[in-house]
Order: structure tokens, then C-alpha cells, then sequence
């Protein structure tokens, strides 16, 4: 092998390696919360849509009501995405949580500038728990003095802690490119690897149950939120496993597009992975209907489609949800 061929798979490795954790860095900065300045004319669909969130979880982390008006020129905050507050807030007011509403509380009294969001991401709760803590929908809107429900326990470390976090975290690109250059094709880094989902294979005795996809093999997955991943073939057509009313359907940050279906007990069913959607927010589908079809996932590279049932924000195991 000649000396510039081996620099040439050298520069190829690195310049990969560099490409992919960029990838990861820019994701974790662009998806963390974050500041949008309001221009002329956007609307809060609009800016929902730039960063791939839903308008409930915008207006909340903002603690404005659904008649506010956007002024150019204000400041909105833009929370991380999580999709079982997503599937929370974009529900039609659903049952209060008595197990919820059983833990300890403390009293909080509202501070100018206090929102839902910074009030739950505080105290370590869900948006949805901390609405059934207050047994209120999340319509509501706070305001100075007032006082509401909070877990009494210690809410979280300060934002200096908090801050200095991905400090500790973040790798050093000197050090990572000159390691990678000295290592074997073969240590190329692996994207499934950096997976951060984790896996089980679902026990399921039931061979009769409706899934949305024909015949797919069933994994528990674990991470931000649990659900199901199924796998299927390409494109091939998801459809819906209960009756209800399309809340959300759009692309959702980190999830593809996603279709949150509500049914009239209340319960979320959120099909996430689609490559389309083939429906639109407020419809109501029975069980059969075809909501998209399925789409490619990003780190596997297989067909497959994910999963998730939510019950007051909280997930369930999809095995055991209503069909029909």
C-alpha cells in the first residue's frame, strides 16, 4: 500500500468521524431549549413548524393563552423537545390522574415570568403531572401570586450546575481526531452503537393482537418515553389500532412524522417513524384506517415504526391498550 493511498483512507476516516460528531454536537445544541426572536407576521404555527414542536408546548413554555397575540420583536422561549408532553397537551382534556394527585405536595407561589414548563422542568415532573397535581387543563394560565401544587421534594441543582453539565461531557476534537486517525477502519465510529434507545424483546403470548403494521416483530424500546418498535416493509402502510381523533400529525423533532390519534376514553396513540401521513388533524378514523406509511429509521437504516400509548402524558405498554 503506497503512503498516499494510506493518508487518503486516513483523511477519509477522520473527515467521517468529524462529520458524525458534528452531527451529534449540532443536534444536541439546536434541540436544546433556546430563544426565538419574533418576526413580522410569523404566527406561532409557523415558528411550531421551524423547530419541529407542537403550537400547546410552544404556548406553554411561553404561558400564553390561546388568544395571545405574537408582537415582532418578542421574545419566545423554544423548549426540548419531549413527546409524551407533546401528546399531553395536544389531548383534549383528559381524566385528572388520582395517583398523581396522591403524592406529597408543597405549596409554589407563581413568580413574574414563571411558565408550566420551567415550573415542571424545576421540580422534575411532566407538564401533564403537574396538571393533574393542580387538577387544571393546560389551557390554564398562570399568573403572579399565584399559588399552585408542586412535589415536595427538592427540585433540581441550579442552572450553574446544570450549565457546567455538558461541559464535562463534551469530548475534545483534538484528542478524538488524533485518536481516530492512529485506529483501524475497522473502529470507524458506529452510529447504532451511539444508539441511545435501549431494547427488549416483547414476551407477547397474544398472536391474535392488531398491530399497525402486518406480522412485525415486536421490541420494547427504553429511553426519553417506552413504547414498541415494529418492524414492517419499506413503505408499506401504517394503519391506526383504535378509534379516535387525529390531535397532531406533522414531523416532530427526533421522531419523524408522527401521528398522535386520541380515543374517546381518553388514551394517546402515538405512531411515530412514518415516511407520510395520509391524514389530517381532526379527523376521526376507526380501527383500520390508513394513517401513512411507514418510513426508514435513522439509525438502524431498517423499516420500522415506533409505538407509543400515553395515558394523562404517561406511557403504557402498547401490548395492553385498547383495539377497536
Amino acid at each position: 500500500m503506497s503512503m498516499t493511498f494510506f493518508v487518503k483512507k486516513i483523511d477519509k476516516k477522520i473527515c467521517l468521524f468529524t462529520c458524525i460528531s458534528m452531527l451529534f454536537v449540532s443536534s444536541a445544541f439546536i434541540f436544546a431549549d433556546t430563544v426565538h426572536t419574533v418576526a413580522a407576521g410569523e404566527t406561532l404555527y409557523a415558528i411550531s413548524r421551524k423547530y419541529q414542536i407542537t403550537v400547546a408546548e410552544l404556548r406553554i413554555a411561553n404561558n400564553m393563552s390561546e388568544n395571545d397575540v405574537l408582537k415582532a420583536g418578542q421574545k419566545l422561549t423554544i423548549p426540548t423537545a419531549d413527546i409524551s408532553s407533546a401528546a399531553a397537551l395536544s389531548a383534549s382534556p383528559a381524566p385528572v390522574d388520582s395517583n398523581v394527585r396522591q403524592r406529597a405536595t408543597q405549596t409554589y407561589t407563581v413568580k413574574k415570568g414563571d411558565t408550566f414548563y420551567g415550573i415542571a422542568k424545576n421540580h422534575d415532573i411532566s407538564l401533564s403531572e403537574l396538571f393533574s397535581l393542580n387538577n387544571i387543563g393546560s389551557d390554564a394560565v398562570l399568573k403572579a401570586g399565584q399559588k399552585i401544587k408542586v412535589p415536595a421534594v427538592a427540585s433540581k441543582s441550579s442552572s450553574i450546575a446544570k450549565s457546567e453539565e455538558p461541559l464535562k461531557n463534551k469530548a475534545d476534537p483534538k484528542k478524538s481526531s488524533a485518536s481516530t486517525a492512529s485506529k483501524e477502519e475497522s473502529n470507524l465510529p458506529d452510529l447504532k452503537a451511539a444508539d441511545p434507545r435501549t431494547y427488549r424483546q416483547g414476551n407477547l403470548t397474544d398472536s391474535q393482537l392488531v398491530w399497525p403494521v402486518k406480522n412485525p416483530k415486536v421490541t420494547y424500546v427504553k429511553g426519553k418515553v417506552g413504547g414498541v418498535q415494529l418492524s414492517c416493509q419499506k413503505d408499506e402502510t401504517v394503519s391506526a389500532i383504535m378509534a379516535g381523533t387525529i390531535m397532531y400529525c406533522g414531523i416532530y423533532r427526533g421522531f419523524g412524522q408522527v401521528i398522535f390519534v386520541q380515543s374517546k376514553t381518553g388514551l394517546i396513540y402515538a405512531y411515530t417513524g412514518l415516511s407520510s401521513v395520509e391524514i389530517q388533524k381532526g379527523d376521526y378514523v376507526v380501527s383500520g384506517t390508513a394513517l401513512g406509511k411507514a418510513g426508514i429509521d435513522t439509525i438502524t437504516y431498517q423499516p420500522q415504526i415506533t409505538l407509543m400509548v400515553f395515558q394523562n402524558g404517561m406511557p403504557i405498554d402498547p401490548a395492553k391498550a385498547p383495539r377497536g
